[in-house]
């Protein structure tokens, strides 16, 4: 009877149903927690076109191979990038140049849906709830337990659940952080990425692909940079005959715009009512006082504008793209640009490391620990290895010792994701030509020995260790 007490005890409600999610909630049910997730997205994206390519680490290769039954469907689900390479091109003679070229590059390269199907599908389905918007936490008063209230989206229910321990796995704006750390800001990159996946399963003009395989010989187990003036581009191969590409372009922060809204102001407008009525105000031990309740409302309706970083984009703003593309890459990257689906622009940002990462019984992980820029190929690594280091810590400490658990935790791997959010930072900033402090702007024509270093990933720390 003690024994399912203790197992009883051990629960974890997961808010965010992405990677950094999904890992958490492998992690976690490997160790004998209870876990819920709580998803806000009506159903999981398996099978979706959901999102773009990634690059998969040694380690986290690993552990992704760990927590699903069949391994195989892992090497399935994705390719070798045995390469990482760093060329230049130059705009008005369209002539490439290799820059450096490091052949002991141990990534893989995956798609962020197929990923996350992958990680999902070894999961038990009925521990997430889908169509379910958080709301709120309290903590009880002995700190033993935490309660989360969420919405149902589809009937506008309101439910609560009860748990040991909250993880916010919400992403870079995150809104459990948020009532943390109310003044923290994200720091704008000053540049944005267009991204797409070309599909040339079928449909496709044979000659596309036959040209860019000619200029990018190595497709298929190489991630290429491509480096010009005050810009860069990444190309690489994903399973299933698609390619995935990034091209960076400089410019002021732009202005992030929805498509309109009511619904979820009036869903703003619902949390401070529902609020102020119910008991969460009857207790100091809650997770939202009235007043970091009411900043959050008020935030939520001044800044609904800022919930998300990939930008809705015109076909002007499409076609202006296409133009810079013209400028600045050799004509196959261009074509292949032209005859993908559906590109996207995300405004790139991070904010400075933060110092911590939990608070009571709440912690953070992936996006919402360690907003960071994509140079480094860390954001998907992290949020894996987040995960795991997490369960580890868990289970050493179990949960009467919940505090030393999550201290550990955050002893591990704060260190770690600061430095590789700074490098990251850096990084895009020399490959972008923008200004660092102490050195001159980049220019792959100029460029010394010294400086190319920078450009390789393997420089990335704690690239082969994370201790």
């Amino acid at each position: 009877m003690a024994e399912k007490q203790k197992k009883k005890k051990s629960k974890v409600i997961i808010v965010g149903g992405s990677i950094a999610g999904v890992s958490c909630a492998h992690a976690l049910t490997s160790i004998g927690w209870q876990v819920v997730v709580i998803e806000k997205t009506a159903a999981p994206p398996t099978g979706s076109p959901t999102g773009a390519g990634l690059g998969l680490d040694s380690l986290a290769q690993m552990l992704i191979t760990s927590w699903i039954a069949n391994p195989h469907l892992f090497q399935h689900a994705t390719l070798p990038l045995t390469i990482d390479q760093n060329q230049a091109t130059d705009s008005s003679t369209k002539v490439s140049w290799t820059l450096t070229r490091d052949e002991e590059f141990n990534f893989r390269a995956a798609h962020w849906a197929d990923l996350h199907g992958l990680l999902y599908n070894a999961l038990p389905p009925d521990i997430f709830l889908w169509d379910h918007q958080f709301i709120s936490f309290s903590i009880s008063e002995d700190k033993s337990y935490i309660k989360v209230k969420a919405k149902v989206l589809r009937n506008d229910k309101i439910v609560e659940i009860d748990g040991n321990l909250l993880v916010a796995a919400d992403g870079c704006l995150s809104l459990i952080r948020q009532n943390f750390l109310p003044d923290l800001k994200l720091r704008y990159s000053g540049y944005c990425a267009w991204r797409g996946v070309l599909d040339f399963s079928g449909g496709e003009d044979p000659k596309t692909i036959e040209g860019i395989r000619k200029a990018y010989p190595d497709l298929g187990k190489c991630l290429y940079f491509d480096l010009g003036s005050k810009t860069h581009c990444v190309l690489y191969e994903l399973p299933n005959k698609r390619l995935n590409w990034i091209f960076y372009v400089n410019q002021p922060e732009p202005e992030i715009k929805v498509l309109a809204s009511s619904n979820l102001i009036h869903f703003a407008a619902y949390i401070a009512i529902t609020c102020y009525i119910n008991d969460v105000f009857r207790t100091a031990k809650v997770g939202y006082d009235r007043t970091a309740l009411t900043c959050l409302c008020i935030f939520f309706l001044l800044h609904v504008q800022r919930n998300s970083v990939t930008m809705k984009v015109s076909e002007d703003m499409i076609d202006e793209m296409m133009k810079e593309a013209e400028k600045a890459w050799v004509p196959e990257l261009v074509k292949v640009m032209k005859e993908t689906k559906n590109p996207f622009l995300n405004a790139i940002y991070d904010c400075d490391p933060l110092r911590q990462i939990y608070w009571d019984n709440v912690v953070l992980i992936g996006d919402a620990a360690h907003p960071t820029t994509p140079h480094g190929l860390r954001s998907t690594n992290m949020s894996i290895l987040d995960a795991a280091v997490l369960g580890k810590c868990l289970e050493k400490w179990g949960v009467e010792n919940l505090h030393s658990a999550l201290g550990e935790y955050q002893s591990i791997r704060v260190p770690v994701t600061s430095k590789q959010v700074l490098h990251s930072r850096k990084l895009g900033r020399i490959k972008q030509g923008l200004h660092l402090p102490n050195r001159e702007q980049f220019d792959p024509k100029k460029a010394t020995t010294e400086d190319l270093k920078h450009l390789q990933q393997k420089n990335m720390p704690f690239f082969t260790s994370v201790y």
